[in-house]
């Protein structure tokens, strides 16, 4: 049986990405691949319950991006790594991009250190396509405070966080060879679209 393929959707808050994932995974299974869609942090009953602690817990930002990659390493073993290997293409909102970009970009962690823990965590594994969601970090924050009524911890973070965000994603993007698509999402929901249709070709 043919290995899935593993897509990850990448960019700071409010860039898009619960807008287009639903569309995107209706449009692979058009195409006849099975679906998973899963979330970073998350994905499991042990990852979620992480997530909760992650999000809304006052804690050091070492603790933070050690319990974020406890949660990932729970993910990939009990789905992501299973779901590869029955051949179904897997959706995660969110993998350790996003993490390189809030917790090195944002929070100033060395990315030497992240480093560290992905090669431990993820054992080689790299997502074959990441469809990274940009837009301007002022843009991020007004489509947040007009939909979020309780903020989380990230989502409380001034512009100038989201400003390091967006240029650690941009960074990181431009190192990792063919694995990015930036996608314009500061366009109309079609033309955003049209860039998803040729971000995947080819897998």
């Amino acid at each position: 049986m043919a290995r899935g393929r593993f897509i990850t959707l990448e960019g700071i808050d409010g860039a898009g990405k619960s807008t287009h994932v639903g569309w995107l995974a209706a449009r692979l299974r058009a195409l006849g691949h099975e679906v998973l869609l899963t979330r970073e942090p998350g994905g499991t009953p042990l990852g979620e319950r992480l997530r909760e602690i992650v999000l809304h817990q006052p804690m050091h930002l070492d603790t933070e991006a050690l319990l974020i990659f406890a949660a990932r390493r729970e993910h990939l073993a009990q789905v992501i790594e299973p779901a590869l290997a029955t051949g179904t293409w897997v959706l995660s909102d969110r993998f350790t991009d996003a993490t390189f970009a809030y917790q090195g970009g944002g929070r100033g962690i060395p990315s030497a250190r992240l480093a560290v823990l992905e090669d431990w965590v993820q054992r080689g594994l790299q997502p074959d396509r990441t469809l990274l969601f940009d837009v301007p970090a002022a843009v991020g924050k007004a489509r947040v405070s007009a939909s979020t009524t309780a903020p989380d911890r990230f989502e409380r973070e001034a512009g100038d966080f989201f400003e390091r965000v967006r240029s650690a994603y941009r960074e990181r993007a431009a190192s990792s060879g063919d694995r990015f698509r930036v996608i314009d999402s500061t366009r109309p929901i079609a033309e955003v679209h049209t860039q998803l249709e040729e971000a995947l070709a080819g897998l």
